[in-house]
Protein backbone atom coordinates (compact mmCIF):
# COMPACT_ATOMS: atom_id res chain seq x y z
CA UNK A 1 0.00 0.00 0.00
CA UNK A 2 1.09 3.78 -0.43
CA UNK A 3 -0.28 6.84 0.46
CA UNK A 4 -0.45 10.43 -1.77
CA UNK A 5 0.22 13.90 -0.95
CA UNK A 6 -3.63 14.22 0.17
CA UNK A 7 -3.57 11.42 2.52
CA UNK A 8 -5.08 9.37 0.76
CA UNK A 9 -4.47 5.23 0.67
CA UNK A 10 -4.10 3.27 -2.76
CA UNK A 11 -3.11 -0.20 -3.54
CA UNK A 12 0.14 -0.80 -4.52
CA UNK A 13 0.93 -1.89 -8.09
CA UNK A 14 1.16 -5.26 -8.76
CA UNK A 15 4.21 -6.90 -10.76
CA UNK A 16 3.75 -10.42 -12.63
CA UNK A 17 5.99 -13.04 -12.13
CA UNK A 18 7.85 -14.45 -15.21
CA UNK A 19 6.25 -17.96 -15.19
CA UNK A 20 9.29 -19.96 -14.94
CA UNK A 21 10.79 -22.03 -18.15
CA UNK A 22 10.80 -21.91 -21.73
CA UNK A 23 7.44 -21.31 -23.86
CA UNK A 24 7.61 -24.65 -25.07
CA UNK A 25 7.94 -26.16 -21.64
CA UNK A 26 5.56 -24.38 -20.24
CA UNK A 27 3.30 -25.61 -22.98
CA UNK A 28 4.07 -28.58 -22.34
CA UNK A 29 3.55 -28.72 -18.71
CA UNK A 30 0.07 -27.08 -19.21
CA UNK A 31 -0.84 -29.30 -21.96
CA UNK A 32 0.05 -32.35 -19.27
CA UNK A 33 -2.71 -30.35 -16.57
CA UNK A 34 -5.13 -30.10 -18.97
CA UNK A 35 -5.11 -33.85 -20.34
CA UNK A 36 -4.75 -35.24 -16.63
CA UNK A 37 -8.10 -33.05 -15.59
CA UNK A 38 -9.76 -34.60 -18.17
CA UNK A 39 -8.62 -37.99 -17.23
CA UNK A 40 -9.76 -37.45 -13.56
CA UNK A 41 -12.99 -36.11 -14.59
CA UNK A 42 -13.34 -40.02 -16.32
CA UNK A 43 -12.58 -41.56 -13.50
CA UNK A 44 -14.77 -39.70 -11.20
CA UNK A 45 -17.99 -40.03 -13.39
CA UNK A 46 -17.42 -43.33 -14.20
CA UNK A 47 -20.77 -43.61 -16.28
CA UNK A 48 -19.41 -41.85 -19.36
CA UNK A 49 -16.48 -45.20 -19.70
CA UNK A 50 -19.19 -47.61 -18.54
CA UNK A 51 -21.36 -46.75 -21.99
CA UNK A 52 -18.91 -45.55 -23.93
CA UNK A 53 -17.17 -49.27 -23.47
CA UNK A 54 -20.59 -51.00 -23.85
CA UNK A 55 -21.73 -49.66 -27.32
CA UNK A 56 -18.71 -51.24 -29.18
CA UNK A 57 -19.50 -54.49 -27.31
CA UNK A 58 -23.12 -54.40 -28.03
CA UNK A 59 -22.07 -53.78 -31.93
CA UNK A 60 -19.99 -56.41 -31.80
CA UNK A 61 -22.43 -59.01 -30.83
CA UNK A 62 -25.19 -57.43 -32.68
CA UNK A 63 -23.46 -57.51 -36.37
CA UNK A 64 -21.69 -61.22 -35.57
CA UNK A 65 -24.71 -63.22 -34.28
CA UNK A 66 -27.82 -61.20 -35.69
CA UNK A 67 -26.23 -60.18 -39.34
CA UNK A 68 -23.76 -62.25 -39.94
CA UNK A 69 -25.04 -65.28 -40.93
CA UNK A 70 -27.38 -62.75 -43.91
CA UNK A 71 -24.39 -61.28 -45.02
CA UNK A 72 -21.80 -62.97 -47.16
CA UNK A 73 -18.59 -61.85 -47.98
CA UNK A 74 -16.28 -63.56 -50.29
CA UNK A 75 -13.33 -64.78 -49.35
CA UNK A 76 -13.54 -63.68 -45.83
CA UNK A 77 -15.57 -64.94 -42.52
CA UNK A 78 -17.54 -62.18 -41.91
CA UNK A 79 -16.91 -61.64 -38.46
CA UNK A 80 -13.28 -61.19 -39.10
CA UNK A 81 -14.45 -58.66 -42.02
CA UNK A 82 -16.38 -57.09 -39.55
CA UNK A 83 -14.09 -55.83 -37.08
CA UNK A 84 -12.04 -53.38 -38.76
CA UNK A 85 -15.49 -51.33 -39.20
CA UNK A 86 -16.50 -51.59 -35.87
CA UNK A 87 -13.27 -50.48 -35.10
CA UNK A 88 -13.31 -47.30 -37.60
CA UNK A 89 -16.86 -46.70 -36.04
CA UNK A 90 -16.19 -46.77 -32.69
CA UNK A 91 -13.28 -44.28 -32.91
CA UNK A 92 -14.83 -42.14 -34.72
CA UNK A 93 -17.82 -41.56 -32.97
CA UNK A 94 -15.26 -41.49 -29.59
CA UNK A 95 -14.30 -38.55 -30.81
CA UNK A 96 -17.26 -36.49 -30.94
CA UNK A 97 -16.99 -36.18 -27.25
CA UNK A 98 -14.12 -33.76 -27.44
CA UNK A 99 -16.72 -31.71 -29.13
CA UNK A 100 -19.66 -32.48 -26.82
CA UNK A 101 -17.20 -32.00 -23.78
CA UNK A 102 -15.58 -28.50 -25.25
CA UNK A 103 -19.48 -26.81 -25.37
CA UNK A 104 -19.99 -28.31 -21.73
CA UNK A 105 -16.95 -26.90 -20.53
CA UNK A 106 -17.82 -23.31 -21.92
CA UNK A 107 -21.73 -23.59 -21.01
CA UNK A 108 -20.23 -24.28 -17.15
CA UNK A 109 -17.65 -21.51 -17.81
CA UNK A 110 -15.14 -23.73 -17.02
CA UNK A 111 -13.27 -22.04 -19.85
CA UNK A 112 -13.57 -18.72 -18.41
CA UNK A 113 -11.93 -19.62 -15.45
CA UNK A 114 -9.02 -21.08 -17.48
CA UNK A 115 -8.40 -17.87 -19.02
CA UNK A 116 -7.59 -15.95 -15.98
CA UNK A 117 -4.66 -18.19 -14.92
CA UNK A 118 -0.96 -17.76 -16.94
CA UNK A 119 -1.89 -20.73 -18.90
CA UNK A 120 -1.06 -21.25 -22.33
CA UNK A 121 -4.65 -21.71 -24.58
CA UNK A 122 -3.58 -23.75 -26.67
CA UNK A 123 -3.46 -26.87 -24.35
CA UNK A 124 -6.59 -26.85 -22.68
CA UNK A 125 -7.25 -27.73 -26.19
CA UNK A 126 -4.87 -30.49 -26.26
CA UNK A 127 -5.79 -31.66 -22.79
CA UNK A 128 -9.16 -32.08 -24.44
CA UNK A 129 -8.48 -33.95 -27.34
CA UNK A 130 -5.28 -36.39 -25.90
CA UNK A 131 -8.07 -36.69 -22.79
CA UNK A 132 -10.25 -38.32 -25.78
CA UNK A 133 -7.88 -40.11 -27.71
CA UNK A 134 -7.18 -42.33 -23.84
CA UNK A 135 -10.98 -43.14 -23.77
CA UNK A 136 -10.71 -44.26 -27.32
CA UNK A 137 -7.95 -46.65 -26.97
CA UNK A 138 -9.76 -48.18 -23.79
CA UNK A 139 -12.66 -48.71 -26.16
CA UNK A 140 -10.46 -50.64 -28.99
CA UNK A 141 -8.94 -52.97 -26.08
CA UNK A 142 -12.54 -53.66 -25.57
CA UNK A 143 -13.43 -54.40 -28.86
CA UNK A 144 -10.23 -56.26 -29.47
CA UNK A 145 -11.05 -58.61 -26.71
CA UNK A 146 -14.75 -58.80 -27.59
CA UNK A 147 -13.76 -59.63 -31.11
CA UNK A 148 -11.20 -62.31 -29.84
CA UNK A 149 -13.98 -63.56 -27.91
CA UNK A 150 -16.65 -64.04 -31.09
CA UNK A 151 -13.58 -65.31 -33.07
CA UNK A 152 -11.65 -62.59 -34.78
CA UNK A 153 -7.96 -63.17 -35.32
CA UNK A 154 -5.33 -61.03 -36.43
CA UNK A 155 -3.69 -62.87 -39.33
CA UNK A 156 -0.71 -60.56 -40.07
CA UNK A 157 2.69 -59.71 -38.77
CA UNK A 158 3.20 -57.83 -35.00
CA UNK A 159 4.67 -54.51 -36.98
CA UNK A 160 1.37 -54.39 -39.15
CA UNK A 161 -0.92 -54.98 -36.24
CA UNK A 162 0.86 -51.92 -34.41
CA UNK A 163 0.64 -50.40 -37.37
CA UNK A 164 -3.06 -50.57 -37.87
CA UNK A 165 -3.50 -49.51 -34.44
CA UNK A 166 -2.01 -46.51 -34.71
CA UNK A 167 -3.67 -45.75 -37.79
CA UNK A 168 -7.02 -45.79 -35.93
CA UNK A 169 -6.20 -43.91 -33.24
CA UNK A 170 -4.13 -41.18 -35.51
CA UNK A 171 -7.43 -40.41 -37.35
CA UNK A 172 -9.18 -40.41 -34.01
CA UNK A 173 -7.17 -37.81 -32.83
CA UNK A 174 -7.12 -35.56 -35.86
CA UNK A 175 -11.34 -35.93 -35.90
CA UNK A 176 -11.01 -35.08 -32.51
CA UNK A 177 -10.05 -31.73 -32.77
CA UNK A 178 -12.79 -31.23 -36.25
CA UNK A 179 -15.33 -32.12 -33.80
CA UNK A 180 -13.75 -29.71 -30.74
CA UNK A 181 -13.57 -27.07 -33.16
CA UNK A 182 -17.27 -27.46 -33.86
CA UNK A 183 -17.67 -27.75 -29.83
CA UNK A 184 -16.18 -24.02 -29.81
CA UNK A 185 -18.79 -22.77 -32.44
CA UNK A 186 -21.81 -24.49 -31.70
CA UNK A 187 -21.32 -24.20 -27.67
CA UNK A 188 -24.31 -26.37 -26.89
CA UNK A 189 -23.78 -30.16 -26.21
CA UNK A 190 -27.21 -30.93 -27.41
CA UNK A 191 -26.61 -29.41 -30.46
CA UNK A 192 -23.17 -31.23 -31.12
CA UNK A 193 -24.44 -34.37 -30.65
CA UNK A 194 -27.66 -34.49 -32.66
CA UNK A 195 -25.47 -32.15 -35.62
CA UNK A 196 -22.09 -34.97 -35.38
CA UNK A 197 -24.79 -38.28 -35.76
CA UNK A 198 -26.22 -36.68 -38.95
CA UNK A 199 -23.03 -36.31 -40.40
CA UNK A 200 -21.49 -39.94 -38.65
CA UNK A 201 -24.12 -42.27 -39.19
CA UNK A 202 -24.06 -41.45 -43.12
CA UNK A 203 -20.07 -41.67 -43.58
CA UNK A 204 -20.30 -44.71 -41.48
CA UNK A 205 -22.65 -46.77 -42.53
CA UNK A 206 -22.58 -45.29 -46.21
CA UNK A 207 -19.02 -47.31 -46.49
CA UNK A 208 -17.41 -50.61 -46.72
CA UNK A 209 -17.25 -51.13 -42.78
CA UNK A 210 -20.44 -53.24 -42.35
CA UNK A 211 -20.79 -55.20 -46.42
CA UNK A 212 -18.28 -54.33 -49.39
CA UNK A 213 -18.77 -51.38 -51.19
CA UNK A 214 -19.22 -53.24 -54.32
CA UNK A 215 -22.84 -54.84 -52.73
CA UNK A 216 -24.27 -50.80 -53.22
CA UNK A 217 -26.16 -49.05 -55.65
CA UNK A 218 -24.18 -46.62 -57.78
CA UNK A 219 -24.43 -42.97 -56.25
CA UNK A 220 -24.05 -45.08 -53.25
CA UNK A 221 -21.06 -47.31 -54.48
CA UNK A 222 -19.33 -44.00 -55.06
CA UNK A 223 -19.74 -42.25 -52.37
CA UNK A 224 -18.72 -45.10 -50.32
CA UNK A 225 -15.76 -45.89 -52.33
CA UNK A 226 -14.00 -42.28 -51.52
CA UNK A 227 -15.30 -42.07 -47.83
CA UNK A 228 -12.18 -41.65 -45.92
CA UNK A 229 -13.94 -43.62 -43.05
CA UNK A 230 -14.29 -46.56 -45.99
CA UNK A 231 -10.65 -46.00 -46.69
CA UNK A 232 -9.67 -46.62 -43.16
CA UNK A 233 -11.32 -49.44 -42.60
CA UNK A 234 -10.01 -51.39 -46.14
CA UNK A 235 -6.55 -49.96 -44.15
CA UNK A 236 -7.18 -51.65 -40.95
CA UNK A 237 -8.50 -54.75 -43.02
CA UNK A 238 -5.04 -54.86 -45.19
CA UNK A 239 -3.13 -54.21 -41.90
CA UNK A 240 -4.59 -56.87 -39.61
CA UNK A 241 -4.82 -59.36 -42.32
CA UNK A 242 -8.49 -59.24 -42.77
CA UNK A 243 -9.44 -58.52 -46.28
CA UNK A 244 -11.36 -60.31 -48.29
CA UNK A 245 -10.09 -61.46 -51.88
CA UNK A 246 -12.32 -59.87 -54.13
CA UNK A 247 -11.14 -56.62 -51.70
CA UNK A 248 -9.74 -53.75 -54.21
CA UNK A 249 -10.40 -55.58 -57.88
CA UNK A 250 -12.86 -53.02 -58.97
CA UNK A 251 -12.18 -50.45 -56.09
CA UNK A 252 -11.13 -46.70 -56.75
CA UNK A 253 -8.50 -45.07 -56.13
CA UNK A 254 -9.31 -44.59 -52.13
CA UNK A 255 -9.13 -48.49 -51.53
CA UNK A 256 -6.42 -49.60 -53.40
CA UNK A 257 -3.89 -46.63 -51.69
CA UNK A 258 -5.79 -47.03 -48.44
CA UNK A 259 -2.93 -46.21 -45.90
CA UNK A 260 -1.83 -43.08 -48.27
CA UNK A 261 -5.38 -41.97 -48.54
CA UNK A 262 -6.23 -41.99 -44.81
CA UNK A 263 -2.86 -40.01 -44.49
CA UNK A 264 -3.41 -37.43 -46.72
CA UNK A 265 -6.96 -36.92 -44.96
CA UNK A 266 -5.36 -37.08 -41.46
CA UNK A 267 -2.93 -34.35 -42.27
CA UNK A 268 -5.57 -32.37 -43.98
CA UNK A 269 -7.39 -32.25 -40.90
CA UNK A 270 -4.73 -31.18 -38.47
CA UNK A 271 -3.77 -28.55 -41.03
CA UNK A 272 -6.85 -27.18 -41.35
CA UNK A 273 -8.57 -27.82 -37.99
CA UNK A 274 -5.64 -27.39 -35.63
CA UNK A 275 -5.29 -23.48 -36.31
CA UNK A 276 -8.96 -23.51 -36.67
CA UNK A 277 -9.85 -24.35 -33.00
CA UNK A 278 -6.83 -22.66 -31.92
CA UNK A 279 -7.93 -19.05 -33.67
CA UNK A 280 -11.42 -19.62 -32.13
CA UNK A 281 -10.34 -20.01 -28.98
CA UNK A 282 -8.38 -17.30 -28.98
CA UNK A 283 -10.59 -14.96 -30.24
CA UNK A 284 -13.02 -16.54 -27.60
CA UNK A 285 -10.50 -15.75 -24.71
CA UNK A 286 -10.37 -11.81 -25.78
Amino acid sequence: MSTTDHGTVRPARRTLTPQPGSAFTRFVSDGYVTTWRNIKKIVRVPDILVFTLIQPIMFVLLFTFVFGSSIAVEGEDYTSFLMAGIFAQTIVFGSTYSGSAMAQDLKDGIIDRFRTLPMNGSAVLIGRTVGDLAINVLSLIVMMLTGFIVGWRVESSVLDFFAGVGLLLLFSYAFSWVMAFLGLIVRSPEVINNASFLILFPATFISNAFVPSENLPGPLRVFAEWNPVSALVQAVRELFGNAPTSSGSTASWPLEHPVVYVLMFTVAMFLVFVPLSVRRFTTLSR
